[in-house]
């Protein structure tokens, strides 16, 4: 049993329609779109519920009642820019809306969500300009001129969540007569026109529309959009736009795309831009750049990323900071960052099947994008700290707070990119469970599921998958079909999973039990009806060091317990008590009772004299008492709290 997938260049694609949000034309692995796998229930399953219930109609609410909705009604009657609100991106939170709902109407058929998609897609046509040029914040009498500020107006940014939003569409409902396709191409048409080979030779300050283009590419067949998205790439990194006080790399212009060696500057924007990079080499076949790519990302990963996924390290320019730079309590790491993250990361695992890139994947899903919204889809954080040292404050549900408060789950932003990020997310995430290629069928992320798909050969194929996953580390894969040819079911097992095995059952009896190592488990046999595979994959706490030259968590440790990370939360220590007052027994070992991870920890001694230097370090004042972790993604939930995850031993 491997534990790799066998190496291969790129195949094109099979000519079929895939409901996803990733559809190369030629890939190592076929993603499996929304009509192929479909999330039955658990820990994934029931955010997508709360996602469709709630948090949907929730953005909405807020888009119309903070006017960024209204503005396109505005710009249709054209009285803009009087009474145009939000700031010069606030455009692109109601097509990420729109993409939402489209994904979302293609898990479950909605009526009621059709009929606002259609109403929200007409307002926004109206306001389309006789040429295609579309946004509310540029363009008319009293505003700045088109394409006047390309570092900070967001122009080309906000189309690209308009493109994203109509290949949604088209994927999930093709031919749809809403028009949003219709007006997603003839504003991309005109960019082509304005920022061609003979064009503008410039790009936007916030990389997006790279991906987007690429995408659309593929989803019209028209070429033009992927040759423009690979001159957007290419035309970074020369000092194009205006210097600023934080540098060029804020934007990513400091340094051509396939000469730099890890990511940098705004990590939202970088990750953007390396997925789109990753678009623009797979349609090239532009192989030099992808090796680039798949080292910025090795280096990004293991110097320039938290423990939870998170990237980002720096506030005052929502940045990545230099290698093993990782402060927790200064720790950014921006929802939208850890969703980029996850578009970079997949798009790599397509071209190459390295099983690392699901790795990162399932750890940013369950320890950023779930700990982002509240239990009831309607409060979100912004930034995630892993270090909060001063209790929140509970936020006004009615009011917009600032966008980097982490204190408490806030119910909007004034820069609310991350609620809508979200739920597109979410809604899209069956997208993101299993692949295919000549061979079988590959499994990334563990949730209940069906899954139904035909082989490149024409052979059906259809499993279920049964799993209480992340509680419990049992992996049923139940084949419902016979097949008379062998084929190859590969189930990846994290790189935490030490001691993971793999059985597989036909008629009732154990026909195989292997151990398996972090990588690929495969399993090739020709299945019969009711066949399981089993995956076990160990769930044991276990305590995590960091790398020494991470220098603010030097003497530190965290604890996870499969993909989560856990936390200490002060809502768990005694009355009056503070996270950075107590220090971990690293003597005994975390254990597992009542359903919660426990750990032994004691007071540190107050430093004496009020003069915080001495002799050695603080040493425990009384004997240890057992206390619960929470997971992460959990955190905040009870009311105003502190909280550490990286924690210092005794």
């Amino acid at each position: 049993m491997s534990t790799t997938l066998p190496t291969r260049p790129l195949d094109p694609a099979p000519a079929r329609t895939v409901v996803a949000p990733v559809v190369p034309s030629r890939s190592r692995l076929r993603p499996l779109g929304l009509d192929e796998v479909r999330i039955t229930g658990g820990f994934w399953g029931e955010r997508q519920t709360v996602n469709a219930a709630h948090t949907l109609s929730h953005i909405l609410g807020r888009l119309e009642s903070e006017g960024w909705l209204p503005n396109f009604d505005r710009a249709a009657a054209g009285t803009l820019p009087a009474g145009r609100r939000g700031r010069e991106f606030s455009d692109s939170e109601v097509y990420k809306y729109l993409e939402a709902a489209a994904w979302e109407i293609g898990r479950h058929a909605d009526a009621d969500l059709e009929r606002t998609f259609r109403a929200v897609v007409d307002r926004v046509g109206a306001a389309q300009e006789a040429d295609g040029y579309l946004n509310t914040e540029f363009g008319r009498i009293g505003q700045q001129p088109r394409w006047s500020d390309l570092e900070w107006g967001h122009e080309l940014y906000c189309l690209g969540h308009l493109f994203q939003a109509a290949v949604a569409r088209e994927r999930t409902r093709p031919g749809a007569d809403d028009r949003l396709l219709v007006i997603a191409r003839r504003a991309a048409d005109l960019v082509c026109d304005v920022f061609g080979a003979e064009g503008i030779p410039s790009f936007c300050g916030h990389p997006e529309i790279e991906a987007a283009l690429a995408e659309l590419a593929r989803v019209t067949g028209d070429e033009r959009y992927a040759a423009q998205a690979a001159l957007f790439v290419a035309r970074r990194g020369h000092a194009t736009l205006a210097d600023i006080e934080w540098g060029r790399r804020y934007f990513q212009d400091d340094v051509p795309v396939r000469d730099a060696t890890a990511l940098s500057g705004h990590a939202v924007r970088a990750n953007y831009l390396a997925a789109g990079a990753v678009d623009v080499a797979v349609e090239s076949g532009d192989d030099d750049l992808l090796a680039s790519l798949r080292a910025q990302w090795t280096r990004t990963r293991g110097r320039r990323t938290y423990i939870t996924g998170g990237q980002g390290s720096h506030h005052q320019d929502e940045a990545f900071g230099d290698d093993w730079e990782l402060p927790s309590d200064r720790a950014y790491s921006e929802t939208c960052a850890g969703i980029a993250s996850v578009m970079f990361a997949w798009r790599l695992l397509l071209s190459g099947g390295d099983a690392a890139y699901a790795d990162l994947i399932e750890r940013t899903l369950f320890n950023v994008v779930a700990t982002s919204p509240s239990a009831d889809g309607r409060s979100f954080f912004y930034a995630n700290t892993l270090h909060q040292r001063v209790p929140g404050v509970v936020p006004d549900p009615d009011a917009t707070s600032p966008r980097a408060s982490s204190s408490l789950r806030a119910p909007w932003f004034e820069v609310s990119c991350c609620p809508p990020n979200v739920a597109r997310t979410l809604a899209s995430l069956d997208a993101y469970v299993a692949t295919a290629d000549d061979r079988g069928i590959q499994i990334h992320q563990y949730a209940p599921a069906e899954i139904r798909t035909t082989l490149d050969d024409g052979r059906d194929v259809s499993l279920h998958v049964d799993t209480a996953y992340p509680s419990d580390g049992t992996v049923r894969i139940t084949v419902d079909h016979a097949s008379d040819e062998a084929w190859t079911l590969s189930l990846r097992v994290p790189e935490w999973a030490r001691g993971a095995g793999v059985r597989v059952w036909s008629d009732g009896s154990v026909t195989e039990d292997t151990a398996v190592d972090a990588g690929w488990a495969h399993v090739t046999r020709a299945f019969r009806a009711g066949d399981v595979v089993e995956l076990d994959l160990p769930m044991a706490p276990r305590v995590v060091v960091p790398d020494p030259r991470i220098d603010a968590i030097r003497g530190c440790v965290a604890i996870e317990r499969g993909p989560e990370v856990l936390a200490l939360e002060s809502v768990d220590l005694n009355s009056g008590d503070d996270v950075g007052e107590v220090v971990l027994d690293a003597a005994a070992l975390p254990v597992e009772g009542d359903g919660r991870v426990w750990v032994q920890i004691a007071d540190r001694t107050p430093t004496a004299g009020g003069w915080p230097f001495g002799d050695g370090p603080a040493a425990p004042d009384a004997e240890p008492s057992r206390v619960a972790l929470v997971p992460y993604h959990d955190w905040g939930n009870r009311g105003p709290s502190t909280m550490r995850v990286w924690m210092p031993t005794a």
